[in-house]
């Protein structure tokens, strides 16, 4: 399917938009980096979260557990993958698609947070783990990534 044609005004608008979505997008792979970061360095817990969310550091853990601390080390290198690769792919369809007015490229750069953020997001609540420091990036990241979904699909619209 050919590239959606649009006009000086609309071109405009559609390269900021993929440009804000592709910025959304490395925005995830920084936070996955930070994931990995504190996984790595000694820090246990995510990004955000700390004694008032959790009551146990690393050292406790470990001595109640070790494979229960490597399962959750595991769990956190995991996740930070799956965040980092969700992250270049939202910026890889942003970039390389979004900005050619590909709607193929435009709509499933738009699934493919909304899955993960529908899944993932929820889950912090119930247990207080919905911290400012904690899910405020990926708020920040998806607000960036919701104006640069406005301003490209107000690009892509085809005219009347």
């Amino acid at each position: 399917m050919p590239a959606i044609q649009t006009g000086p005004g609309k071109q405009s608008r559609l390269r900021a938009g993929a440009a804000l979505m592709t910025l959304a997008g490395l925005a995830f792979v920084a936070y996955a980096a930070a994931f990995l970061i504190l996984n790595f360095t000694g820090s246990f817990l995510e990004l955000g979260i700390g004694p008032d969310q959790v009551d146990k550091g690393k050292a406790e853990v470990e001595a109640f557990s070790p494979q229960l601390s490597h399962y959750i080390s595991h769990l956190h290198i995991a996740l930070g993958g799956f965040i980092a690769a969700t992250g270049l792919a939202i910026a890889g369809l942003s970039w390389y698609g979004v900005r050619r007015g590909e709607r193929w490229a435009f709509t499933t750069a738009i699934i493919v947070p909304v899955v993960g953020l529908a899944v993932a997001v929820p889950a912090h609540y119930p247990w207080g783990l919905a911290t400012l420091w904690h899910l405020g990036p990926v708020y920040v990241a998806g607000l960036i990534f919701l104006a640069g979904v406005v301003a490209a699909g107000s690009g892509l619209r085809s005219p009347r």
